[in-house]
């Protein structure tokens, strides 16, 4: 795992690649009408036949309607209100059968809907009955993309963050979350019962995980240590697919979206993720979603991408989704995007990031479904303006692959791979850091301002190619024991606005240096020596980078690894500056020592 941060901020990104509002034109289809009465062209069969696996390729290229039906209004309106009023709720459009028409045209075959349903309820009463019109309208929505014969999901969305009623301290609480959960997904199995498999159920989003301690509902909750997260969010999958599978008719043997833990890849691909059992065969898909490096992809602080390390990293994750293919579970990549620049234009090597992306899902058969909310396909106007976007997604849509056999496809991927990564050694640049080499260890200072707008190599993974323009480093090449100090220097970039987060990192310190301990002796910000306000501690996320948090707010616990000079844990905190009276920051220096254990 990177940061706590990354998938924190990666499931609020519904709020962070928006777009304008409004309507296009008007194109007649035939149609038939449901049982519900709502109109649909769904013929209503299930090809129990089909494998994940095989499903995962043609559902081809996908994208999300995001922040329209999972837009939350609960509390500001009622639940009985018209559901157009929470729909339009974070600045979209009502949704028109032309606008996914226009997604079709651009080269989407699949629909990604997210959906927040406690907006319909009362359920702080325990009524979990949701309003027939709220789920009306998100048929009428499903039954767009079923008209233009593309592959739909539907799920249960941020909503509010109601999952953290699992962590609360009250057994009592975490009963009512599990009733609401069966009972949410009783009514919308059986709405959907008779719908064909091109529709398909997804369990959860990306609150599976540590947002299980959430607390913007359960105000009690935080009570689940991380093995319990994994356990709870075991059993949350279990009972998914055990409701939905209860509700007969087509759900016997419809296809099953389930998300990762935190829908983060190196989470979920830890083995205390367990798959669910399942009375059908062959019919589950598991969802992680991919906003990696998150300063470039959901913030305006790095405009950069496609060093050889981003791709390497890229393609190492990619990779390691294959542990799932590999037992006959179809990958979906449920969410993945660029944000947009500050004045809404496209950021520099979009193109790059996304045509990797698709280049390996096409290696590994994966469905990739990119995060939009009028930000590159633009719901107004039913297309992409930018061109050079647009001619990506077209070149993505299946009609282009379908024809190929699966040895093709891959053998065609690995080439496009091959080129990418040989292009971005061959355009490698000198930025004046220490280089990356699994040959040595780097000590450097990782950095993001409070407003997301200046950042420095934020990660467990040592890439100086990642910064915004103007940030200069002194990074040092660590050769065991002794007193070292690096340096940020921010005033060409105009300055950092306090701490999102900071960290001080050395690459490859456990493996050069295995359980040695950073003891911090001086922390300058624009030249003046400042006060710790708790005492440091040395760990490692991921193995291999030994580091400090400076100022970390997403760590909660403290990690198992957790060790100090001093041998003594009592006070220490992943935030250890107060950052209150802090001025803009121009400058930071961190002087330490390196101590074998």
């Amino acid at each position: 795992m990177r940061i706590k941060r990354i998938t924190a901020a990666a499931c609020a990104a519904a709020m962070l690649f928006t777009g304008a509002a409004g309507g296009c034109g008007k194109k007649e289809k035939k149609k038939s009408v449901s049982v519900s009465g709502i109109e649909t062209n769904d013929k209503g069969t299930v090809d129990k036949e089909l494998t994940s696996l095989e499903l995962q390729r043609l559902m081809g290229n996908g994208i999300n309607l995001g922040n329209t039906m999972e837009a939350y209004g609960h509390g500001a309106l009622s639940p009985d209100s018209e559901p157009s009023a929470f729909e339009t709720r974070w600045g979209q459009p009502v949704t028109t059968q032309e606008m996914i028409d226009g997604m079709k045209d651009a080269g989407f075959d699949s629909l990604r809907i997210p959906v927040a349903w406690t907006n319909a309820m009362d359920f702080e009463s325990g009524d979990y009955t949701i309003d027939p019109q709220y789920l009306d309208r998100v048929e009428e929505i499903v039954n767009y993309a079923l008209n233009d014969d593309m592959y739909v999901i539907i799920n249960d969305h941020w909503d509010g963050s109601w999952w953290g009623m699992f962590g609360s301290h009250t057994q009592e609480t975490r009963d009512q979350a599990m009733e609401l959960y069966k009972s949410m997904w009783t009514q919308i199995s059986e709405r959907f019962k008779n719908y064909s498999d091109h529709l398909i159920f997804e369990g959860a989003n990306e609150e599976l995980g540590d947002r299980l301690n959430d607390k913007d509902i359960a105000k009690d909750s935080g009570a689940l240590t991380k093995p319990e997260r994994y356990e709870m969010t075991n059993l949350i999958n279990q009972t998914f697919v055990d409701t939905v599978r209860a509700t007969g008719g087509n759900n016997a043997d419809r296809f099953l979206l389930i998300p990762g833990y935190n829908t983060d890849i190196t989470n979920t691909c830890d083995d205390r993720f367990v798959m669910p059992n399942d009375t059908a065969k062959d019919k589950l898909l598991i969802s992680v979603h991919y906003y990696t490096p998150w300063d470039y992809c959901g913030t305006q602080s790095v405009d950069h991408w496609g060093s050889v390390l981003n791709y390497e990293e890229q393609n190492r994750l990619f990779e390691m989704m294959t542990k799932f293919t590999e037992q006959g579970y179809g990958v979906i990549i449920g969410e993945f995007a660029v944000a947009l620049n500050s004045d809404g234009s496209v950021k520099s090597d979009t193109d790059k990031f996304i045509k990797n992306v698709y280049a390996n899902c096409d290696l590994y058969g994966y469905c990739p479904m990119l995060w939009d909310c009028s930000s590159l396909y633009k719901r107004t106007q039913c297309e992409i303006p930018d061109q050079t976007m647009a001619q990506v997604f077209l070149e993505a849509r299946y009609e282009n692959e379908k024809d190929m056999t699966d040895e093709e496809l891959q053998a065609d991927a690995r080439a496009r791979l091959d080129e990418y990564y040989a292009e971005a050694q061959a355009n490698a640049e000198d930025i004046g850091a220490i280089p990356s080499s699994e040959d040595t260890a780097v000590a450097w200072i990782m950095y993001q301002s409070s407003d997301y707008s200046v950042s420095y190599c934020v990660g467990d993974t040592y890439d100086p190619t990642s910064y915004s323009n103007g940030v200069k480093a002194e990074n040092v090449l660590i050769e065991g024991e002794g007193t070292y100090t690096v340096s940020l220097d921010l005033s060409q970039a105009g300055g950092g606005n306090g701490f999102a987060f900071s960290a001080l990192g050395i690459y490859n310190g456990e493996k050069f240096y295995p359980g040695y301990i950073i003891d911090i002796t001086d922390i300058k910000i624009n030249g003046e020596s400042v006060e710790q306000s708790t005492p440091e501690y040395t760990n490692s996320d991921d193995g291999n980078c030994t580091r400090v948090n400076i100022y970390n707010g997403w760590v909660s616990d403290l990690p198992d690894d957790a060790r100090t000079a001093d041998g003594s844990l009592e006070g220490c905190s992943p935030i250890i500056l107060d950052t209150g009276a802090l001025p803009r920051i121009s400058r930071i220096d961190i002087t330490f020592d390196y101590i074998a254990p």
